[in-house]
């Protein structure tokens, strides 16, 4: 447990130190869900039907931007090497830095979805279940985009190949996120879609772990 912290202190203050990647993730999200009032005009209640999904959409691209470059550095410096030689087993060292690549990019996405949402003019009643929807769901972005970034590590125009190979699995937590979120907001059951998004989440705490510990692993050789 203390090489496991120890780890996810270290990946904060190297993202602290540089900056530019979670700043950069947040002022995307910020400046996509500001246009599309832009886009689709002004009209509160065209808004307020479409802000569920114009929120999860962006948040999830969002999330999408700083994943790339997961295990670039330390696959370039070789300090990849390294970590894989840690006492602690790699699926470890992965989560490790999934839950840092979450602290610093999808809570602050999660925290900042509220007050889009009232730009966007949606009812007040469903913040509480966008918080929680995306607070269950973005860490499932980011453990399917580390599997996605440990597969493409190494390849030419990654960022794109990243971007086919791991969109498609977004699509069961965006399903979800959006219908818990319009429950609430048509006076339904949310949970079932929250339980859910939290056995997506669940299943894929393992499995994606594990494939990305593998896909690590075959990058080194």
């Amino acid at each position: 447990m203390i090489a496991f912290l120890a780890l996810v202190r270290r990946d904060l203050q190297l993202a602290l130190r540089q900056g530019s990647d979670a700043a950069l993730v947040l002022i995307f999200y910020l400046l996509a869900v500001l246009l599309f009032p832009f886009g689709v005009g002004p009209e509160p209640n065209l808004l307020a039907r479409i802000s569920t999904g114009v929120l999860w959409v962006t948040a999830l691209l969002a999330a999408l931007l700083a994943i790339e470059r997961l295990f670039v550095s330390e696959h370039e410096d070789g300090s990849l090497d390294q970590l894989a030689l840690l006492p602690l087993p790699l699926p470890l060292v992965v989560l490790a830095k999934v839950l840092a690549h979450w602290l610093l990019t999808g809570l602050p996405l999660t925290l900042l979805a509220p007050f889009l949402a009232i730009a966007l003019g949606m009812d007040q009643v469903g913040y509480p279940v966008l918080v929680l929807a995306l607070a269950l769901g973005t860490p499932t972005l980011s453990l399917i985009g580390a599997l996605g970034a440990a597969l493409t590590l190494g390849a030419r125009r990654g960022g794109a190949l990243l971007a086919l190979l791991v969109l498609p699995l977004y699509i069961p937590a965006l399903i979800f996120g959006v219908a818990a979120v319009d429950a609430s907001l048509t006076g339904l059951a949310s949970l079932p879609h929250l339980a859910i998004l939290a056995a997506l989440l669940l299943a894929a705490v393992p499995l994606c772990l594990w494939a990305t510990a593998a896909a690590l692993r075959q990058a080194l050789e």
